[in-house]
């Protein structure tokens, strides 16, 4: 089990926690490699989400994700939106778009949700990245879902 997170709005550092998970899907699929991922805490929510699932209800999870230095997530996507803040090292994430965004320590990022939006995220440094991440999932969905790599060259 691991995950995958990345995409482009500043939020508040103490708004997150938790981070990235995998599953492989797809025969296409680009796996990951030297991640590790801890559940901190993880309830369902009554309220109406937008990431809802058809009875309304949503999965919340915090999670801590270490990426080991040359690690990656593998290409993904995710069901629900993610905030991730990045609590040691530098992630650097490139999205469907073949952009590039790199995110240091003591910043973070939101991941929108969808098919539309894979993307894979990396430690290219010498010291693991350490993500807190939270996942707003419909109910019972997956933290992410592998996805085909990108085209970028």
């Amino acid at each position: 089990m691991g995950k995958r997170g990345g995409v482009r709005r500043a939020v508040p550092a103490g708004a997150c926690v938790v981070a990235l998970g995998f599953v492989p899907t797809a025969a296409t699929a680009t796996p990951g490699s030297g991640v590790t991922g801890t559940v901190v805490a993880k309830g369902t929510s009554t309220g109406k989400l937008k990431v809802a699932s058809p009875k309304g209800r949503a999965d919340v999870t915090f999670r801590t994700i270490t990426i080991e230095p040359g690690g990656s997530t593998g290409w993904h996507t995710h069901a629900g939106q993610l905030i991730a803040v990045v609590a040691s090292g530098t992630l650097t994430r490139t999205l469907s778009d073949c952009s590039v965004e790199v995110t240091p320590a003591g910043t973070s990022f939101i991941e929108p949700s969808g098919p539309g939006h894979r993307h894979i995220g990396r430690n290219h440094g010498n010291g693991p990245v350490v993500l807190w991440v939270t996942y707003l999932m419909p109910e019972g969905r997956a933290l992410s879902d592998d996805a085909e790599a990108v085209d970028c060259g």
